[in-house]
């Protein structure tokens, strides 16, 4: 004669809510002439290397131009010219973070990236009042990470160009 498990026929037990204070965004951390920034990970399709880029003519000036991403046309943004910032040395090869926005693909051109971090909700601050007005405007926020600062980038105004 087989006995029932104690278990059988009961609900699975519910997952317990994480604490707001222990809740986090992972965000993947780049770096734009030596600042570090953060681009929410659920944002991010794909990072690359150095890639050929294809000037486009009568592009606003902080389209870098175009580059083909398995056979699809990516836009490549220019982090530095649209955070106001001067331009990376010419023998620095920057690295593309390709994230999406309406179906289109786009490449933030950074000079570094760094790795996926967890970043407590809780330790988030408000932009603060010193940070460039160019900055806090493309800007979700800041993260104290050791003695850095990583400013969190808020994808879809960084692609507000024009």
């Amino acid at each position: 004669m087989q006995h029932a498990h104690p278990e059988a026929g009961r609900a699975p037990p519910r997952p317990t809510a994480m604490p707001t204070d222990e809740a986090s965004e992972a965000y993947l951390t780049l770096t734009v002439a030596d600042q570090l920034c953060g681009v929410p990970v659920l944002a991010v399709r794909d990072v690359l290397g150095h890639h050929a880029i294809t000037r486009i003519p009568l592009a606003p000036p902080e389209v870098a131009g175009s580059l083909n991403l398995r056979g699809r046309i990516v836009t490549a943004i220019e982090l530095r010219c649209r955070l106001g910032l001067p331009p990376r040395p010419a023998e620095a090869r920057a690295m593309s973070v390709v994230v999406e926005r309406d179906g289109e693909l786009y490449s933030l051109l950074a000079d570094a990236v760094g790795e996926v971090l967890p970043l407590p909700l809780a330790q988030r601050a408000a932009n603060p009042p010193t940070l460039d007005p160019l900055w806090r405007e493309v800007s979700t926020g800041v993260h104290r990470l050791g003695e850095r600062l990583v400013i969190l980038l808020d994808v879809e105004r960084i692609l507000a160009i024009g």
